[in-house]
């Protein structure tokens, strides 16, 4: 409830006329009225119970300060005041905004976006750098986080399930630095997938039969290349009579399965205790009787656990590596398998990589933004020391034109030695499938 206090004191706007001026002040001043009479029991993120509250003291502010303002810049202020007392300041136009994937803050005076895979400077500004903390504090309080010289990096989580990294300095030498991350609410299917042409329908029927077939999957890509959307999908295709566990640092994946166990790492809190790692979970979930465990991003010493999984009767898994291209994806698990401290020796673990990958999925954003699925490569078996992979599909890129990338998805006539697999589980897949494309440039 509100606490008024009509005995606050009264400080008269000067020059009310002067726009920006005023509205600066009236901003703090309503600030300081909410602070002060709001009940410090009262949830301030509750918003049916402080927005209203919120607005009357807005109002008499106004009405005490008579200040001119029409309707719409009244409520244009009023929202600007509420985003930054209750929601995420000048972010929640962007948080709003469901075109804008990416949120990019470089201090207080820099705000990039992505939107259709480009970046974008956007005329976003924060009032100072205090402002910034501010809103950074409101993200990290409710998990029980802080920021600050002592612990300058975190990484956290919006109510709606967007991820958040931030870091500030001394670390940062332009301002507190935040990179979001946003959830997306609608669930790409795989008809998206085709009609955004990440990927060709030949492609689509062919990896649909790698995961009913339960082959071992590993999507590779770069930073905000669509790997976390094409496991989504492929996710997707898993049937729904299996009990299925998904470990992730962040849970993004969406899936639809009545029997799913969704597991999230933790980390440590202020006292750098309690920290759950992705290696234990996925430890953990070995004993839960899973007939398909889902990693969101194998990126340490959990790589050599996830192999033992794959090797000892967990097949159909999925998973995601960062890598720049199919044979980096090996070479990356090859390294992340040395960090979990083991004495294995080199070819022993490339032995366990190539019993236990199946099948990579490469993904690329090309130059015009658009993230295509540019390689589809059989893991084979070893030659000697060596790991040996064949392409399946690949995106030929052919040029570019009008500042879009031209080229066509084609299979390369190989047949993967895996097919009897998918034979034996009842899956038709046509050889037509297989057979060399025609050049086609794909245009937009």
């Amino acid at each position: 409830m509100l606490n008024v206090n009509r005995n606050a004191i009264h400080e008269p706007i000067r020059d009310p006329g002067q726009g920006s001026l005023a509205a600066e002040q009236i901003r703090e001043r309503v600030q300081r009225r909410l602070l002060a009479e709001l009940s410090p029991t009262m949830d301030t993120r509750n918003m049916e119970l402080v927005r209203p509250a919120l607005e009357q003291i807005f109002l008499e502010t106004l009405a005490q300060e008579q200040v001119p303002l029409s309707r719409i810049e009244r409520n244009q202020l009023f929202d600007e005041i509420s985003a930054a007392i209750l929601g995420f300041g000048p972010l929640e136009p962007l948080l709003r905004d469901d075109s804008v994937t990416e949120i990019l803050v470089n201090g207080p005076d820099q705000v990039f976006i992505e939107r259709n895979g480009l970046l974008k400077e956007v005329d976003v500004r924060f009032r100072d750098t205090a402002e910034l903390m501010r809103i950074i504090d409101r993200i990290v309080a409710p998990l029980g986080r802080r920021v600050d010289e002592t612990s300058p990096m975190v990484d956290a989580r919006l109510p709606d399930g967007s991820r958040v990294n931030i870091i500030i300095p001394p670390l940062t030498l332009n301002g507190p630095c935040v990179s979001i991350r946003k959830f997306a609410k609608a669930v790409y299917s795989v008809d998206d997938a085709i009609r955004l042409e990440t990927l060709s329908q030949e492609m689509a029927h062919f990896v649909r039969a790698c995961v009913l077939g339960r082959l071992n999957i590993v999507i590779s890509g770069g930073t905000s290349t669509g790997k976390t959307t094409l496991l989504n999908i492929l996710s997707s295709f898993l049937p729904s009579n299996e009990r299925i566990i998904t470990i992730e640092d962040a849970a993004e994946l969406q899936l639809n399965q009545r029997h799913v166990v969704r597991l999230e790492a933790r980390p440590p809190n202020i006292e750098g205790r309690g920290q759950i790692s992705i290696r234990q979970l996925v430890i953990n979930a070995l004993r839960m009787r899973p007939d398909r465990i889902i990693v969101g991003e194998v990126r340490g010493a959990e790589a050599l656990d996830m192999l033992q999984a794959m090797n000892t009767g967990h097949d159909g898994s999925l998973t995601t590596a960062h890598s720049n291209s199919p044979r980096d994806t090996l070479h990356r698990v090859e390294t992340m398998v040395l960090t979990a401290g083991t004495d294995m020796p080199l070819r022993a673990i490339r032995e366990q990589i190539a019993s236990a990958f199946d099948l990579i999925i490469h993904l690329d954003r090309l130059s015009d933004g658009m993230r295509k699925v540019v390689a589809i490569s059989e893991v084979q078996g070893m030659e000697g020391d060596i790991i040996v992979m064949q392409d399946i599909f690949r995106y030929q890129q052919t040029g570019i034109k009008d500042a879009r990338v031209q080229g066509y998805f084609t299979a390369t006539g190989i047949r993967p030695k895996f097919m009897e697999k998918i034979q034996l589980a009842g899956i038709d897949l046509s050889p037509a499938i297989f057979g060399p494309t025609q050049r086609k440039d794909i245009r937009r």
